[in-house]
């Protein structure tokens, strides 16, 4: 069991009060002890409540707490989630982390399977690190969504394509989630000759039974380093692929609207990129469920660009700004820059398509561009004085590129200043247009 060390006591809360600091160990609520953050949580949702804490020292504080139902204590801990990660027990055909490079920051080789990370960061899992007892807990406390990688429902298939004798048996868990009301997202990663045409086919229609609970179900295509030395053979989609891909879903959205009232299934960014197919409009991605699987972010990003765009009048300010960006989004970014001129005729933004060069050209999505390829592609070009980098392409709340590159080094080899645009289209226009330290 971890011991739940406590790293801040937050300022006019009630551990502050009982003189609780960082250092101090939490070791029951009511006398039971507590396994993770979700015990944590549900236990302190009483109006009374009793805390047995331990000093540096050793020594044993019971505090008697009285306070609102649902008032929180004022503790974060150094495990955000209070107990040790699981790791995931796949070994899945597709995996992203097997077909990463040597050399990387450890934390980026770490497989998780954890559906605690499911509800706390929206990580999807496949259900075969899962115990009953987990089931029971997610039921308890009503946690939701669960994000779930199904992959396939045929029960053999998955069993391959996990590399895991068990992968087909835990699906049967998704039974007991339904029938719970537990509301689930689910995920297809595609590959080729594997789970598409038939087999992709049999998994939509098997997972809509799943319907209301299960919300929506993505259909992202497999990510293929240049880094599959030894792993299993697989192909990149094609154009003509793509098209399938979106006719099947296409089909599958007009039943499901007609039968259930939601579009469910949902193809990912790419497989329209890909094709070569305008994106779908706003209402058809049913609120954004999986932005963070690619599934309409193109779509919000412009719409939402375009709706702050509306609202500015314009004027004759002169800027000059590069935007980095990896292939998968470049034509819509030039498109934005485009529109931007029409009310700012004197702000350049010069979009910079960064070829994939660290995991391969397959790869084209903004997340997974790394520092050295930026500076290695800009460095000898005459680029604006200003630049700016998504924060998708940096580690969660450092300035921090996958390969350890920082943006400082960044604007030290290309001798530029560099301003982080956050994700949303009001953000990317406020970074467009606003006044930069070398504007020229």
């Amino acid at each position: 069991m971890e011991r739940h060390v406590i790293k801040k006591v937050l300022e006019n809360s009630i551990a502050k009060e009982l003189e609780l600091e960082a250092g101090d160990v939490l070791l029951e609520i009511n006398g039971e002890k507590i396994e993770d953050i979700f015990d944590y949580q549900y236990m302190i949702n009483d109006e009374y409540i009793e805390v047995l804490v331990e000093k540096p020292d050793g020594e044993q504080w019971e505090l008697e707490i009285e306070k609102d139902y649902d008032e929180d204590l004022g503790i974060e801990f150094e495990n955000g989630l209070m107990d040790n990660y699981k790791s995931c027990v796949n070994k899945c055909i597709f995996c992203f982390i097997d077909q990463m490079p040597k050399g990387m920051r450890d934390t980026l080789y770490f497989k998780d399977d954890d559906s605690r990370l499911s509800f706390l960061q929206g990580n999807y899992v496949t259900l075969t690190n899962m115990r009953d007892k987990d089931i029971d807990r997610i039921i308890k406390y009503r946690l939701n969504p669960i994000n779930i990688s199904f992959q396939t429902t045929n029960p053999e298939l998955r069993c391959k394509m996990l590399n895991n004798k068990k992968a087909g048996e835990a699906l049967k868990k998704v039974d007991r989630l339904f029938e719970e009301g537990i509301e689930m997202n689910g995920q297809i990663v595609l590959c080729k000759n594997y789970n598409d045409g038939e087999e992709l086919e049999r998994t939509i229609r098997d997972l809509t039974k799943y319907i209301p609970y299960l919300k929506s179900l993505s259909i992202v295509p497999v990510g293929l380093t240049k880094y599959r030395e030894g792993l299993t053979k697989l192909e990149a989609f094609t154009k003509e692929d793509a098209i399938e891909v979106i006719e099947t879903v296409s089909k599958w959205q007009e039943k499901l609207m007609k039968e259930h009232r939601t579009h469910f299934v949902h193809a990912s960014d790419e497989w329209y990129i890909l094709a070569e197919q305008e994106l779908p409009k706003e209402d058809t991605y049913d609120g954004y469920l999986q932005l963070e699987n690619g599934v309409g972010m193109l779509r919000l990003l412009i719409d939402e660009f375009d709706e702050a765009l509306e609202k500015e009048t314009g004027d004759d300010r002169k800027i000059n700004k590069t935007l980095v960006t990896g292939k998968l989004a470049y034509i819509f970014l030039n498109k934005m820059a485009d529109k931007l001129k029409v009310k700012f005729p004197n702000v350049n933004i010069y979009i910079q398509m960064i070829e994939n060069e660290f995991f391969g050209e397959k790869i084209t999505v903004a997340g997974l561009i790394t520092g050295q390829d930026i500076i290695k592609q800009l460095k000898d070009k005459k680029i604006a004085p200003n630049l700016l980098i998504p924060c998708n392409m940096l580690k969660s709340d450092e300035d921090v590129f996958l390969d350890d590159v920082t943006v400082g080094d960044i604007e030290k080899a290309l001798q530029v200043k560099a301003d982080i645009v956050k994700s949303s289209g009001q953000d990317l226009l406020d970074g467009m247009i606003k006044e930069g330290e070398k504007n020229e």
